[in-house]
């Protein structure tokens, strides 16, 4: 009995060297809907894919496009519209730092950056995070706003 408590305590030392927690694994169907070449069946994303999946489904979703969450999202869309690209890099930074830190607890926010191209009307979203519960390596997601004509 005292060998399987030793065990627990070598747990819990383990869990607090990463962040304070231990992870368990994530799962989630891929949004591809791409079929395994063995199984048939749909393929599934694990671990940190899955929760790339995440952070870039949180960001991308608009605000009032799920019925009964309609403060989910962001309206990062309409910043592509604005005149003054410098105060909607920065409310846009603001707005993917609170939908993150509102709906997705598996990660903590280290940087993220907005570069915004004048000339060609885009906006490069670049997100770096950190997993709860696993080694302290840094997840980077990155992806381009364009204003679709």
């Amino acid at each position: 009995m005292s060998q399987y408590l030793g065990s627990i305590a070598n747990k819990r030392s383990l869990s607090n060297e990463f962040l304070g927690k231990v992870s368990r694994s994530f799962k989630d169907l891929s949004f591809n809907f791409t079929k395994h070449p063995i199984t048939g069946d749909i393929v599934v994303l694990k671990n940190e894919e899955a929760i790339k999946q995440s952070v870039k489904n949180l960001v991308l979703t608009k605000l009032n496009e799920r019925l009964f969450n309609p403060d989910l999202g962001t309206d990062i869309t309409s910043y592509l519209f604005e005149l003054n690209t410098s105060v909607a890099a920065n409310e846009l930074i603001e707005q993917i730092e609170q939908v993150l830190g509102l709906y997705e607890s598996r990660i903590i926010l280290e940087e993220i950056n907005v570069d915004v191209n004048d000339s060609n009307h885009f906006f490069d979203v670049n997100i770096e995070y950190l997993i709860v519960g696993l080694p302290p390596e840094v997840q980077n997601l990155s992806f381009i706003l364009v204003r679709e004509s």
